[in-house]
């Protein structure tokens, strides 16, 4: 099972995120997810990819992907079993984060998501996976009475 993940540039509670991300990869690890792909961007992605590193102590079969928007721009590749570029050679340059992403959703088969609001570009990539039936596990902050 592959797995992607989507999520805001920002974090307003990351403990609470960190806390659910490590429940849902450790979920999806025990239900045989292998292969996980990470986009490397924001903090969403940071938290996901540092998690997962975590994860690799006690599952270290699970692969940690980098997928590359940029053939030729230096990215952290530490933390990461393995780097790759998609085929996006002929994406101009500002479509090829979304079309990245794209193609990370058409290789998963669950999309982990942290999107809070309906604009922006983890908004576009959410609606593009529900576009494309993928089973999508939203993160749904706690609401606290006041």
């Amino acid at each position: 099972m592959n797995v992607t993940f989507c999520g805001h540039a920002k974090i307003s509670d990351q403990d609470s995120v960190q806390n659910w991300l490590f429940e849902v990869t450790q979920a999806l690890i025990e239900q045989g997810a292998t292969t996980f792909y990470l986009g490397g961007y924001g903090s969403f992605d940071e938290l996901a990819a540092w998690v997962l590193c975590q994860q690799k102590e006690t599952y270290p079969n699970i692969e940690l992907v980098l997928v590359r928007p940029y053939l030729h721009r230096n990215m952290d590749e530490s933390g990461y079993d393995t780097c790759i570029y998609p085929p996006l050679g002929s994406v101009p340059p500002r479509f090829a984060i979304p079309k990245r992403n794209q193609w990370m959703v058409q290789q998963s088969n669950v999309v982990v998501s942290y999107v809070l609001h309906d604009w922006g570009g983890a908004a576009a990539t959410l609606r593009y996976a529900r576009g494309k039936k993928k089973i999508i596990l939203p993160y749904i902050p706690s609401v606290t009475s006041p």
